[in-house]
C-alpha cells in the first residue's frame, strides 16, 4: 500500500486498489481491473457528482491509498493487514478488485472491528462452494470460508441466477437469503440494524452493459436496477468492494465506465451517511 492516505478523515471513504487474480477459476485478468476503474472514475468525460448529489472531488470527501503490493506467496496475508490498518485509521474501504476471493480476507480484517456484520452481496453466483476444483480459496468459495468462520451475521446476496444443488445446500447449511434475480426488485432485504458491508460483483449485471467480466451470464441486472438497489440500502454502510471487473473482456471500457458509476454511487452512500 502506498502512503496516499492523509492524517485527518476519520470515517473518510478510502479506495483501495487489491489488484489480485490468482484464484479465478477460468480466466485471468481481473488484476488489472483496479487502474482501469480509477482512470474511468476520474474521466473528464463525466464528473465526480454522484446521483445523490455528493461531489467526490470535493477536498477531504475521499481518499485513496493506492494499491497493495504482492509477491507471489503472501496475497491474503497482504490484504487482511492492509485493510486492518485503514480501519484501525477510522477509515471506511473500498476495494477495488480483483476477482471475488479478495473477500474472505478482506471481511476477516471487518470481522475484528465489526462483529455483527450484514453483507449485502451482488452477484450473478452466490459463490458458496465448499471447495472449487479442489480449491477452498478459489474465487468460487469466499462466502463459504466467510459463514462458516463467523465473520458476519447476516448475508443477504442479491441477482444470483446460477445457483447449482450444492450451493442451495450451502445456502441452507449457513442460513443465507438468498434473492434471484426472478426475485427482484429486493428493497426491503436492504435494510439492515447494524454495520453494513456491500461486495459488488460486476456480472450481477447482465453482459449487455457489462461484458468485461470472466463468467459473463444472461438475464442480468441491468446498471439502472443495479443502481436503484445500492440507494434503497439503508443502515450504517462501513465499508464495500467491487470486483470481477476484467479489462481482457472488456469492449472500449464499456465496462469499466460501469463499474465507476457502482463505485461513485457506493461512495455517495457512504459519505452521504
Amino acid at each position: 500500500m502506498t502512503e496516499r492516505m492523509t492524517k485527518k478523515g476519520i470515517g473518510m471513504p478510502t479506495l483501495l486498489g487489491i489488484p489480485f487474480d490468482g484464484q479465478s477459476s477460468y480466466l485471468r485478468g481481473a488484476g488489472d481491473g483496479p487502474p482501469k476503474i480509477r482512470e474511468a472514475l476520474h474521466c473528464d468525460a463525466s464528473n465526480e457528482w454522484t446521483e445523490s448529489g455528493i461531489d467526490l472531488g470535493a477536498l477531504g470527501a475521499l481518499d485513496d491509498a493506492g494499491d497493495l503490493v504482492f509477491s507471489d506467496n503472501n496475497t491474503f496475508e497482504v490484504i487482511e493487514p492492509g485493510i486492518g490498518k485503514l480501519l484501525a485509521a477510522g477509515r471506511r474501504p473500498v476495494s477495488l478488485g480483483g476477482d471475488h476471493s479478495i473477500t474472505y480476507p478482506i471481511l476477516k480484517a471487518f470481522a475484528q472491528k465489526y462483529p455483527e456484520l450484514t453483507i449485502l452481496h451482488f452477484d450473478a453466483h452466490p459463490d458458496l462452494y465448499d471447495e472449487f476444483e479442489g480449491n477452498l480459496l478459489s474465487h468460487a468459495c469466499p462466502f463459504a470460508r466467510i459463514m462458516e468462520s463467523g465473520l458476519a451475521k447476516r448475508l443477504v446476496q442479491v441477482g444470483i441466477r446460477a445457483m447449482n444443488g450444492h450451493q442451495r445446500e450451502q445456502a441452507r447449511r449457513f442460513g443465507v437469503e438468498v434473492v434471484g434475480m426472478r426475485g427482484l426488485p429486493a428493497y426491503a432485504k436492504l435494510k439492515a440494524a447494524g454495520p453494513i458491508y456491500i461486495s459488488f460483483d460486476m456480472d450481477v449485471l447482465d453482459p449487455a452493459f457489462a461484458p468485461g467480466v470472466s463468467h459473463r451470464e444472461p438475464g442480468g441486472m441491468s446498471v439502472r436496477e443495479a443502481i436503484a438497489h445500492l440507494h434503497a440500502i439503508e443502515g450504517d454502510i462501513v465499508g464495500a468492494d467491487v470486483v470481477e471487473y476484467n479489462p481482457v473482456r472488456d469492449l472500449g471500457d464499456m465496462t469499466a465506465t460501469v463499474a465507476a458509476k457502482i463505485v461513485k454511487e457506493i461512495l455517495g452512500k457512504l459519505i452521504r451517511k
